[in-house]
């Protein structure tokens, strides 16, 4: 039996400034992924990698950093969530440092592993940090649009930085970037970081649920990420995919029976909570599959360089920080999520679709009016299904919601690529087959890949048909005035 939330503390200080925290902790998340991504070839250069073994320095933090979310989550609950995010933030810098000065591969990759464990512990209690802040209604859903825009610009600035960085001084100031940013990070958190968390004052973290669920998870990404490259009938997809249903399924057991529960099973069977995460699963393969053949379409098959396609994904990036950052809330408070997600089901449908004619000789410009449907699309389905998926959110279980959301879309992206990559691959010519011959292939591929694609959006669509309407009260509300009410984080 879970023991009962301690009473609601004061409302904190400098909420702006709190905010703005909170926010630096996902663009320090964000930032990281593509900024890394662009200093793969000189890293491979260097210690004398194959493409293969280079791809685990992404692959390690995008494993750890889904392993982990739902135990941090669940530990901020318990212990504070100010506690869990300052020690992800002297971890991530610390690892930081380290991958910079990484002698070996190998020594870079357990750093990465690392650093996506900081990452875990610091995002997913920013973000139930987050939830505290703003009680459900406009106002929260105002300041997810203020997260998405800057996610949105993380990603572009990660990508320009890295290339600077990489270009002028070397790969490791990748790593070194992050040193002076996380030591101001973490001078101001000490300071003005509200505790938060801490509300189950007298249940203990259940250790064999966290143990299961996080092996179960990381195996279960590993599966994914190695299905992504050698596909699902392969004994190494197989294996750890089999380990992690088994752990998988003895999580649920051991949380069935618990008395301190890492996820009560009655939370994930509450309102919208079960249907909302599906639809983040799903709707995040969408997009994490297309926003990867997209790229290589333009760089493999049409043969533009690194920078230009980076430049023809500005369009749609431009799109995910005005709609997701200022439209999208106003479209839910206006529909309300379920007819949000709906909406934003059908254009990435319809913007799916339209960038099906792909060809080896084709322009670009083909593919943009879809791009950017595609784009409007995610960008209004992104808020509004993190805004159905913490509806109700009672105090003490911050952490929880975070946790479990972001484990859902943190996860989707690996199943995207996984599904859309293996299902494209069956089209691949031989390598050493002409290359007219092996462009025609991809070309083939990725288009079966798009339609794959358009129909995990109908997916999505369907199971959003089933969501419980998260339009409450605040419709009823009228216009708020002035500078939103906080609820209780307690001082540390």
């Amino acid at each position: 039996m879970e023991n009962p939330p301690a009473a609601p503390p004061s409302r904190p200080p400098h909420v702006r400034l709190v905010f703005i925290l909170v926010i630096a902790a996902f663009f320090m998340d964000i930032i990281d992924a593509s900024i890394v991504t662009v200093a793969l070839p000189s890293i491979r250069t260097e210690f004398i990698a194959s493409i293969a073994a280079s791809q685990w320095i992404y692959g390690a933090y995008a494993i750890t950093l889904a392993g982990f979310l739902l135990l941090m989550g669940r530990a901020g609950d318990v212990y504070g969530q100010k506690k869990i995010f300052m020690a992800g933030l002297v971890l991530f810098t610390v690892a930081s440092f380290a991958g910079g000065l990484a002698p070996s591969l190998l020594f870079l990759i357990v750093s990465r592993a690392l650093q996506g464990i900081g990452a875990a512990m610091t995002t997913v209690t920013a973000f139930a940090i987050f939830i505290r802040l703003f009680p459900e209604g406009p106002e929260r859903n105002k300041a997810f649009g203020y997260i998405i825009a800057v996610l949105s610009g993380g990603f572009a600035a990660g990508a320009v930085t890295g290339g600077v960085l990489t270009t002028f001084l070397g790969w490791r100031w990748v790593m070194f970037i992050n040193v002076p940013i996380g030591i101001v990070t973490v001078l101001f958190c000490q300071r003005y970081l509200p505790g938060g968390g801490g509300w189950l004052k007298n249940q203990r973290l259940d250790v064999p649920g966290a143990l299961t669920v996080t092996t179960g998870i990381i195996l279960f990404v590993y599966a994914l990420t190695n299905a992504a490259g050698v596909g699902f009938a392969s004994i190494s997809t197989l294996v750890p995919l089999g380990l992690a249903v088994a752990t998988l399924a003895t999580f649920v057991a051991i949380e069935s029976k618990s008395k301190s529960p890492l996820m009560p099973l009655s939370f994930v069977r509450r309102g919208s909570v079960l249907t909302a995460n599906a639809i983040a699963l799903v709707l995040t393969s969408v997009v994490g599959g297309v926003s990867f053949i997209v790229p290589v379409y333009f760089q493999n098959v049409l043969g533009y360089s690194a920078v230009y396609s980076g430049i023809l994904t500005l369009p749609p990036a431009l799109v995910f920080f005005l709609v997701g950052g200022w439209g999208a809330s106003r479209l839910v408070n206006r529909l309300g999520a379920r007819r949000a997600i709906l909406l934003s089901a059908l254009l990435i449908i319809f913007g799916t679709l339209l960038m099906t004619p792909m060809s080896v000789n084709g322009s670009p410009f083909v593919l943009m009016p879809g791009f950017v449907v595609w784009a409007f699309g995610a960008s209004i389905g992104f808020p509004a299904v993190n805004i159905a998926a913490v509806a109700g959110t009672k105090p003490g279980e911050e952490g929880l919601a975070s946790g479990v959301v972001n484990t859902s879309f943190r996860i989707g992206f690996p199943v995207g690529l996984a599904v859309l990559l293996t299902i494209a691959g069956a089209f691949d010519p031989p390598a050493a087959g002409s290359p007219s011959a092996v462009a025609q292939g991809i070309v083939a591929g990725f288009q079966v890949a798009m339609v794959a694609a358009a129909l995990l959006g109908v997916l999505a669509f369907v199971i959003t048909l089933r969501l419980k309407d998260v339009k409450p009260s605040w419709a009823q509300q009228g216009p708020q005035t002035g500078a939103p009410e906080v609820p209780a984080i307690s001082p540390s």
